[in-house]
């Protein structure tokens, strides 16, 4: 006690060492409870956490709690220490104190802030962890709840460090809200599409959209406020802004994967110089072929039927009924496709000729695949084509083809080996 006098004695003299004393004091408390708070109080409310169901919730999977709100909060303790002791430190103008408890109290608010925002960051977290959450995602909705809150934490502060009362502030704010629609006016309308887009689902996390006019073709990854993200099928990655998913048009494939079935739509273009009626001896070579031996006898027995009438009116046989080759085809093609263990029976199924064009008679294939990943269809469909054209030669059949280079080259040769 007797060297504390003497120290005080020593000090009264010089007023400007005993303001430093206490200031170093107060920031020495200031420091030693940011310690005490983020070394000790942290470490037994994360033990307690992690024993704890909501711990088992925000674990990183091996038992231990991952604090990201708290030790942001722990900022504020400092704050509040020096915010407190700093109006008892002697020989400080008023004004200093002054600012110095708004800078304090504004650090306060901004912690606090980023606080509830890393709260809001854990919540959507948790949420995603959820069967149906990527049915019905949250993030639009924390974003603007974050873009709100750290509105009102700016006119917190200004307000706090220019002296002005908070309500004053936003009353005085009023006759700006014309500027404010126009500067948010992107914010706003994406709040609208993040909304509508949650309500009626038509996007969600994982689905393949193509929107050709922001050269998007992928899988959705993000749904955020202002942009849906979409990874690409070249691991590009597109950001296509929210609204653009109400106002323009854009395909969405998931009702595809949801059934179970993706289309095969493609046609064989065959020479129309290749058709023709099939002799006797070649419809009983194609009798062999399983798929069309029941056709082939249904078949006859319809066109004997109908040409005995013919003959008992006298009428000329060219009048008669006959198979023909392509007629033949397009069933074989029909009952292969009904035959085929990775086709979808349970979906649209046709073999259609389509109108003859310059390039051929277009045989249209339409069907389902019941494999809808991507490498697996791709399979099916070049299996299914694959066969079809070679087996083209079984029904004298062939497939319409420009003349190439060599085919030109040939036919001059052709002609000049004929003119010697």
């Amino acid at each position: 006690m007797h060297s504390l006098h003497r120290l005080n004695g020593q000090l009264v003299a010089h007023p400007w060492a005993w303001t430093a004393l206490a200031a170093t004091g107060l920031l020495l408390a200031a420091w030693l409870a940011n310690f005490v708070t983020k070394k000790i109080a942290l470490r037994v409310l994360q033990k307690l956490l992690s024993a704890s169901p909501l711990g088992r919730e925000m674990g990183d999977g091996h038992g231990q709690v991952r604090l990201n709100v708290i030790p942001r909060l722990a900022n504020a303790v400092p704050a509040l220490v020096v915010y407190a002791g700093v109006g008892m430190l002697p020989n400080l103008p008023d004004n200093f104190v002054t600012v110095t408890r708004a800078v304090c109290q504004a650090f306060i608010v901004v912690t606090v802030a980023l606080a509830i925002s890393r709260l809001l960051n854990l919540i959507n977290s948790i949420y995603e962890r959820r069967p149906n959450a990527r049915n019905k995602p949250i993030k639009g909705y924390i974003q603007i709840i974050k873009i709100i809150m750290f509105v009102l934490v700016g006119l917190s502060v200004i307000a706090t460090l220019i002296g002005a009362k908070f309500l004053h502030l936003i009353t005085g704010l009023g006759a700006m809200t014309a500027v404010l629609m126009l500067i948010f006016q992107d914010t706003i309308l994406s709040l609208v599409a993040s909304v509508q887009i949650s309500n009626d689902g038509r996007v969600r996390i994982g689905d393949w959209i193509e929107m050709p006019s922001q050269n998007a073709d992928g899988d959705v990854i993000d749904i955020a406020l202002h942009t849906v993200t979409v990874q690409n099928w070249d691991m590009t990655v597109t950001t296509i802004p929210t609204k653009k998913l109400i106002s323009d048009s854009f395909k969405n494939w998931r009702n595809m994967s949801e059934r179970g079935g993706r289309r095969i739509k493609r046609a064989l273009l065959l020479d129309q110089a290749s058709v023709r009626f099939l002799r006797v001896e070649e419809i009983q070579r194609l009798e062999r072929f399983a798929l069309l031996h029941d056709y082939l006898d249904s078949k006859a027995a319809e066109l004997e039927a109908w040409n005995a009438q013919l003959a008992a009116a006298g009428k000329d046989s060219v009048n008669a009924r006959r198979v023909t080759n392509l007629g033949t085809f397009r069933v074989y093609v029909q009952q292969y496709l009904r035959a085929h263990p990775k086709v979808h029976q349970g979906m649209t199924l046709l073999v259609r000729q389509l109108q003859p064009t310059s390039s051929g008679i277009p045989l249209e294939i339409y069907c389902f695949s019941n494999d809808v990943r991507w490498a697996q269809y791709e399979q099916l469909q070049a299996d299914i084509f694959d066969h079809l054209l070679a087996i083209l030669p079984e029904f004298g059949l062939q497939v319409f083809q420009a003349p190439s280079g060599s085919d030109v080259r040939r036919a001059l040769g052709q002609n000049a080996a004929g003119g010697h």
